[in-house]
């Protein structure tokens, strides 16, 4: 009974410290509760119960847990800590697991929970968008998918937007192990298009429309020479330094 009175004594902390409540939104999954920012309605907490399995951890058996918001500059650390790991069902960069099963006290909890609504909170006036276009490299997997493929059949590609892609962006696409280095640029022709594909291990929720203007060869732009101009991996979308920028436009030149 451990985790339901740690699972209550939250929803009290939450009802004293911020007025919200827990709503139950889905018949499937009765005992899974959001906690909601009042200023925004955006989600600052989910109280649910899952397996252990789901955590990397299946000797917890089922267990209750809290996700919420933290810091990406944070995630690693807080990760390191007993009772706390990466966010299931969430993003794993602005999102942690914490268990209700006095793995970690509740003074802990009721920092993590202040810390999360806060970080939601934030996010209630409307972002300024972006109109400077930006440069960003974002790899891919050539054993997952034939990128060339597609660029032949009609010089452009959809692709998976993790990123804050603007039109007119330039997308610099690395090509991971067995070439190593960055093959394509790219304009971003279109962004934020709905898009529903889910396989279970992967999905997606919105692409972007990728037009290339470039073609590399793998000697261009190996991971060495990257390596040499401040970028040690591409592991998700980041934008490019501007000494790496700078020499892959000398090659798009011709320089």
């Amino acid at each position: 009974m451990a985790e339901k009175k740690m699972r209550d004594r939250l929803f009290e902390l939450a009802a004293g410290r911020f007025g919200t409540r827990p709503e139950y939104l889905w018949k499937r999954t009765p005992d899974c509760a959001v906690l909601r920012c009042s200023n925004n309605d955006k989600w600052y907490a989910i109280v649910m119960d899952v397996d252990g399995s789901k955590l990397g951890h299946p000797e917890l058996g089922k267990v209750d847990i809290v996700n919420v918001k933290c810091s990406p500059l944070m995630t690693g650390s807080l990760c390191g800590m007993k009772g706390i790991f990466p966010a299931y069902h969430m993003n794993k960069e602005s999102w942690i697991s914490v268990l209700l099963d006095g793995s970690v006290d509740m003074e802990q909890i009721k920092a993590l929970l202040e810390m999360s609504h806060e970080l939601a909170s934030k996010s209630s006036g409307e972002k300024k968008l972006r109109t400077e276009t930006k440069e960003w490299l974002i790899p891919a997997a050539p054993a997952m998918y034939d990128v060339e493929q597609d660029f032949r059949r009609d010089g452009s590609i959809l692709w998976k937007q993790t990123a804050n892609f603007i039109a007119g962006d330039t997308v610099y696409i690395y090509m991971a192990s067995p070439v190593s280095a960055v093959m394509y640029r790219c304009i971003a022709e279109e962004v934020n298009i709905p898009y529903k594909y889910d396989n279970g291990s992967y999905h997606i929720r919105k692409a972007a429309r990728l037009k290339l203007t470039h073609r590399f060869s793998a000697e261009d732009m190996p991971l060495s020479r990257m390596k040499e101009l401040g970028v040690t991996a591409v592991r998700g979308a980041r934008g490019v330094p501007g000494t790496l920028s700078r020499e892959l436009k000398g090659l798009c030149a011709g320089r």
